[in-house]
C-alpha cells in the first residue's frame, strides 16, 4: 500500500512538473538584427503635424484631401479588411468559452402490429481546457494580425494622401506650363511678324520665316500636350476623391506652385521605426508568427476536453420532463503517431518567424533609406533649381544681345532661334524642377510620418 502511494505521488509530481513546463509560453522576445543609426544626415527645425500636407498652406488642397480620405474606395476597402481582422479575433477568442448546444429529436417507428413515437430533448456542453496555451497563443497571433491590418490601413491612408498631394502639384505645374506656353506662343508670333516685316523690307531670308513658323507650331503642339495632361490629372484627382472622372476637379483652383516649406525635424532613426506604420506592421506580423509557433508547439501536447449533457427521452409528451439523465465526462486526447505532421508544422512556423524577422529588419532599413534619399534629393534639387535660374538669366541676356545683332545685320537668325528655344525650354524646365522639389518634400513627409487618424477611426473610436 505504501509502495502504491509512493508511486502515485511520484506520478502526480511528474504530471505537475509537466503541466508547469508545458504551460510556460514558447514565445521569444524579438530584437532588431541590425545597428540603428544615431541620427540622420540632416535635420530641420520645423515641427510637422500628422496632417503634414497643411504645411503647404493650400485650403483647396486640404479640402480635396479630406474628401479623398472620406470617399476613396481603395481606402474604404482597406478599412473593411481591418474589420475582417477584428471578426477573426472574436472568432478565435470564442474557443476559450464553453459551447452549449440544444437538441430536439422526434422519431417514429411503425410495424404491422404497432406504432411507436419517441421524443428526445437534450443539452450538450463542451469546453476545452487550454492547458498548454495553444488557444491563447492563436488568439494572441490574431490580435497581432489585427494590429498589422490596422497599420495596413494607416499606410494606405498615408499613401493616398501622398498621391493626392503629388497629383495636385502635377496639375498645378501643368496649368502653369500651359500659361507659359501661351505667353511663348504670343512672343513667337511677335517675332514672326518682325521677321516678315524685315523680309518685306529686303532684309533676311525666306528660310528665317519658315524656321520661326516651325517654332510657333511646335509651341502650339506642346500646349496641346499640356492640355491633355491637365485633363488626365483632373480625372485622376476625381477618382482619388471617389468621384467619376468626368466630374473632374475644375472647381478646385490650384494656383501657382507654392514655395518649399522649412525643412521638418527628422528626429531619431529609432523613433522613426517605432512610429512608421509599415515598420510597425512588419513587427506585428513577426509577433503573430511567434505566437503561431508557440501554438504549434503546444499542439503537440495532449488536449483535455470536458463534456456535459442533460437529456430526457419519453414516448409520452406529458412525461417528457419527469425523467432526466445527466452525464459529465473528461476526455484526454494525446497525439502518439502522426507521421511527423506536428513536428513539420513547428518547423514551418520557425521558418516563418525567421522570415518575418528578416522582413522587419528590411522594412526598418528601407525606412532609413527613404528618409536619406528624400533628404539627398531635396538638397540637390535646390541646387539644380538655383542653376536653372542662373541659366535663364544668362539665356535672356544672350537672347537680347543676339536679337539686337540680328536686327542690325551682324548675326544670322539661326543663332537667335537657338537662343530663343533654349530660353523658352529653360523656363519650362524650371517649372518642372520646382514641382519635382515639392514632390521630394512630399516623399520626405511620407518617409517621416507615423500616419494620421482618419474620420472612420475617429467615428469607430467614439462609437466603441
Amino acid at each position: 500500500m505504501d509502495f502504491e502511494r509512493i508511486i502515485g505521488r511520484t506520478l502526480l509530481c511528474a504530471l505537475v512538473c509537466l503541466l508547469m513546463t508545458a504551460c510556460t509560453p514558447h514565445t521569444k522576445e524579438a530584437a532588431l538584427p541590425l545597428d540603428v543609426p544615431e541620427a540622420f544626415s540632416a535635420n530641420g527645425s520645423s515641427e510637422t503635424s500628422a496632417a503634414w500636407w497643411r504645411a503647404f498652406r493650400d485650403p483647396a488642397l486640404n479640402d480635396l484631401l479630406e474628401q479623398a480620405i472620406r470617399s476613396n474606395f481603395t481606402l474604404e476597402a482597406a478599412w473593411y479588411r481591418l474589420r475582417e481582422a477584428e471578426a477573426v479575433v472574436d472568432r478565435e477568442a470564442s474557443q476559450l468559452r464553453p459551447v452549449l448546444d440544444a437538441e430536439a429529436v422526434g422519431e417514429g417507428r411503425w410495424t404491422e402490429s404497432a406504432a411507436e413515437e419517441r421524443l428526445r430533448l437534450g443539452l450538450a456542453a463542451q469546453y476545452e481546457i487550454d492547458l498548454w496555451g495553444r488557444i491563447r497563443g492563436s488568439i494572441e497571433a490574431e490580435k497581432h494580425r489585427l494590429a498589422a491590418s490596422r497599420e495596413d490601413y494607416r499606410t494606405a491612408a498615408l499613401s493616398l494622401a501622398a498621391e493626392v498631394v503629388r497629383t495636385w502639384f502635377s496639375l498645378a505645374e501643368a496649368r502653369q506650363q500651359r500659361e507659359v506656353l501661351e505667353e511663348q506662343i504670343e512672343a513667337n508670333r511677335k517675332v514672326l511678324r518682325l521677321i516678315r516685316a524685315r523680309f518685306g523690307n529686303g532684309a533676311g531670308r525666306r528660310v528665317d520665316i519658315l524656321r520661326q513658323e516651325q517654332l510657333l507650331e511646335s509651341t502650339r503642339e506642346q500646349k496641346i500636350a499640356e492640355e491633355a495632361r491637365i485633363e488626365v490629372l483632373e480625372h485622376l484627382l476625381a477618382v482619388l476623391a471617389g468621384r467619376s472622372p468626368r466630374e473632374g476637379v475644375a472647381r478646385f483652383e490650384t494656383g501657382p506652385l507654392p514655395e518649399l516649406p522649412p525643412l521638418p525635424e527628422t528626429g531619431l532613426p529609432l523613433d522613426l521605426i517605432r512610429r512608421r506604420p509599415d515598420v510597425r506592421r512588419a513587427y506585428h506580423l513577426l509577433q503573430a508568427a511567434d505566437r503561431d509557433l508557440a501554438a504549434a508547439i503546444s499542439n503537440r501536447y495532449p488536449r483535455l476536453t470536458l463534456t456535459a449533457s442533460l437529456s430526457t427521452t419519453e414516448d409520452d409528451t406529458r412525461n417528457l420532463f419527469d425523467d432526466w439523465v445527466a452525464a459529465l465526462a473528461a476526455n484526454m486526447l494525446a497525439p502518439i503517431i502522426d507521421g511527423g505532421q506536428r513536428r513539420a508544422e513547428v518547423r514551418r512556423n520557425e521558418a516563418l518567424r525567421n522570415r518575418r524577422l528578416s522582413s522587419w529588419a528590411q522594412a526598418s532599413l528601407t525606412a532609413f533609406q527613404e528618409v536619406e534619399d528624400a533628404l539627398t534629393r531635396e538638397k540637390k534639387q535646390v541646387e539644380r533649381i538655383a542653376s536653372l535660374r542662373q541659366q535663364i538669366r544668362l539665356a535672356r541676356q544672350s537672347l537680347e544681345q543676339l536679337r539686337n545683332e540680328y536686327y542690325n545685320g551682324v548675326s544670322n537668325y539661326i543663332e537667335v532661334l537657338t537662343a530663343l528655344t533654349g530660353e523658352q525650354r529653360l523656363r519650362r524646365d524650371l517649372l518642372a524642377a520646382r514641382r519635382q522639389l515639392l514632390e521630394f518634400r512630399v516623399g520626405l513627409y511620407r518617409a517621416l510620418s507615423g500616419g494620421f487618424e482618419t474620420s472612420r477611426e475617429t467615428a469607430d473610436g467614439n462609437s466603441g
